[in-house]
Parts: C-alpha cells; sequence; structure tokens
C-alpha cells in the first residue's frame, strides 16, 4: 500500500498553482511531481485530482500518495546493524570501522548495504539504498538513509555533521581551511589542495591535546571526498592511522575519523533529531592516554 502524505494549504499559499505549492511548501521535487502525475490518485485536492496547473484553495486537503518502490537488487548479507533511530522513512545505523557503505569491485558482499537489504528483507519490507552521507569504509560513525526518494529530497544539504578526529602534532584552539580540493595528478584516490579543485570548507575545534596528538571536533560546510584527511594533512596535521595521507599506523590500524553526531529535521514530521554514536575503542583508548584529567 503507498504511504500517504497529507498537507494542509496555509492561507498565505490560496491561489498558489498546484505545482508551487508542491514544491516549495512540500518539498517534492520535479521528478517526483512528474512521476506522482503518472499515478492514480498520486495528489488529490479534498478528494479530487489535482492538476499540476490548478490552483490550491487555502484550507484545502491536499493528499499525495508515494508511488512503491521495488528494492534495486543488492545481494542480502546477515550481519549485525548498530540502529541508532529507524522509522518508515529513515534509518540511521553506527557504522563500525573497515565496513564499505556501497558495493563495489572489491567488496561485493560485506557491505552496508549488503546488511540493510538482508535487515530490510526480514522486516517484510523493500526499499532502495539511499545513503545520505557515504563514509569511506574506514570511517566509522553515523550513516543515515532514507526509505524513499520523498526523504531524499528533503534531507539534501540539510544534516549538520560532527566528526571527531585524532590528528598528528598539537593544533590548539580552532579554525578553518578554506581550501579548494582535487585529485593529486599522479592518483586516481588521493586529493590534495590545488587551486583549479572544488570549493572545500572545513571547521575545527581542538577538545585536548598533548605535544604528539590533538582531539578535534570538526564540522564541514562542503562534502567532498576524504575532506577532512585532506585538509587536515594540509594544515601539517595528518589524521593518526592515515598512511594515505602521510601519517603512520603505529597507534591505530585506520584513519581515526568517526562521525559522532548529526541533527536535522525529520523530513515528513518536521521533528528535530539529535542522534549520536558513540567514538569505537580503537579512538577511545588513545584518547584516554592523552586526556588531560586521566
Amino acid at each position: 500500500m503507498a504511504e500517504k502524505l497529507y498537507f494542509t494549504v496555509p492561507q498565505d499559499c490560496g491561489g498558489m498553482t498546484a505545482k508551487w505549492f508542491l514544491k516549495s511548501r512540500c518539498g517534492l521535487s520535479t521528478r517526483m511531481i512528474t512521476r506522482l502525475k503518472r499515478e492514480k490518485d498520486g495528489i488529490l485536492m479534498d478528494g479530487k485530482i489535482l492538476r499540476t496547473v490548478d490552483r490550491v484553495d487555502a484550507g484545502a486537503s491536499v493528499v499525495i500518495s508515494l508511488p512503491e518502490e521495488d528494492g534495486s537488487f543488492v545481494e542480502p548479507r546477515e550481519g549485525v546493524l548498530n540502529i541508532v533511530y529507524e522509522d518508515k522513512h529513515l534509518l540511521v545505523v553506527n557504522k563500525p570501522p573497515f565496513m564499505p557503505v556501497h558495493p563495489a569491485k572489491q567488496h561485493q558482499t560485506d557491505t552496508l548495504a549488503n546488511i540493510v537489504a538482508w535487515y530490510a528483507a526480514k522486516k517484510g519490507e523493500s526499499y532502495i539504498f539511499r545513503a545520505h552521507n557515504r563514509l569511506d569504509r574506514n570511517t566509522s560513525g553515523l550513516v543515515v538513509m532514507t526509505k524513499d526518494k520523498y526523504s531524499v529530497n528533503l534531507l539534501k544539504n540539510k544534516v549538520h555533521k560532527t566528526y571527531f578526529a585524532l590528528v598528528h602534532g598539537c593544533l590548539d584552539g580552532e579554525g578553518t581551511v578554506d581550501a579548494p580540493i582535487g585529485l593529486r595528478d599522479d592518483s586516481k584516490i588521493v586529493r590534495c589542495v590545488r587551486a583549479d579543485g572544488s570549493p572545500s570548507v572545513t571547521h575545527y575545534q581542538s577538545i585536548f591535546h598533548t605535544d604528539s596528538i590533538t582531539l578535534l571536533r570538526l564540522w564541514l560546510e562542503t562534502g567532498r571526498t576524504h575532506q577532512i584527511r585532506c585538509h587536515m594533512s594540509h594544515l601539517g596535521h595528518p589524521l593518526l592511522g592515515d598512511d594515505l595521507y602521510g601519517c603512520s599506523t603505529e597507534l591505530i590500524s585506520r584513519q581515526a575519523l568517526h562521525c559522532g553526531s548529526m541533527s536535522f529535521h525529520h523530513p515528513v514530521t518536521g521533528e528535530e533529531l539529535v542522534l549520536d554514536a558513540p567514538i569505537p575503542e580503537d579512538m577511545n583508548r588513545i584518547i584516554q592516554k592523552i586526556k588531560p584529567d586521566r
């Protein structure tokens, strides 16, 4: 059965075209509106078909029937999900390190997508795997997935994420790295700061440090691949364990980066969600050794 969304047309929207109302007040994309027009009773106003060229009436009830989707095939594989939040629109998990988010050539069945496919099938659900944020394989922390296209559109650029990282050296205070990022000429993977790169902005704040290690809180204005890893290396403070960007793996076997919190308004209910995931053991072990009050 199709999921239904209910809206009441506000007074200040009376006389607005349906297309504009659906986009500006209901958060539907042009592509979704086009698809709904092909669905039986896809968009109704007070029980009657609402065309995109029609005008909406103040106080009227608009009902949108989200089309059902068959999950694109990802081979289900049994596994453990650390679920932080779930409802019929969203699934948020705390991803462990060393787990890819999406299947790739070298990782066909050991990814977060495979486990989510198994978990959804076990619950009798079917939806396309859509990860709003794509953490690197070795980065741990929160990943939010949307179960329908409607939620995808409304969450775009609206999830505030906070990361925690352990970096080499003493980096005191706070600051911003505003430096464009692009692929290094000799690599298809490694990024670097370069004038012709994509605009990239990273904010950081030191939580505490020793002469050799700093625990940072970071948040981003842009979401470039390897952004935090690249920017910290550019500052001369690469992440511990990040041998791709110039640091040793002596203390930790992966880049010491964790998406520890996120906040956003629920795309359907409007409720503000603030979600947290504790720093994992491999990073916490180092933190306990350098904490000033240990």
